[in-house]
């Protein structure tokens, strides 16, 4: 069985976030998640499209697959690093504020 694999790393968006965009794709076809992704209202939603489409066009180049034919085999959001910072508190104490970035990956295959 072909799969293709698309990943995009440190992406700004929190994991939990992003991984309610993840469950609305898994295990639809190509185009029934890209039409999910475009409708849903969700910043997380918007980049995965992009993995996604990323991941559709590594399978039409490099294995001669058609996007009809394509199904979400895998969906996976990884807790990228978090970038620190802190916001100023009352008598001089400082309160953390934790950034956090998202490793997205989506692999389809024929199904």
């Amino acid at each position: 069985m072909d799969y293709a694999k698309a990943i995009s790393k440190y992406i700004r968006v929190s994991p939990r976030k992003a991984r309610l965009a993840a469950g609305l794709i898994r295990g639809l076809s190509v185009t029934q998640a890209t039409m999910q992704l475009l409708h849903c209202n969700l910043k997380g939603g918007r980049l995965l499209k992009k993995t996604l489409d990323s991941a559709v066009a590594n399978a039409e180049t490099q294995l001669n697959l058609r996007r009809e034919n394509l199904k979400v085999l895998e969906v996976r959001v990884d807790e990228g690093p978090t970038l620190k910072r802190s916001k100023p508190k009352n008598k001089g104490g400082r309160h953390p504020i934790l950034k956090r970035t998202s490793h997205l990956t989506v692999i389809v295959s024929t199904q």
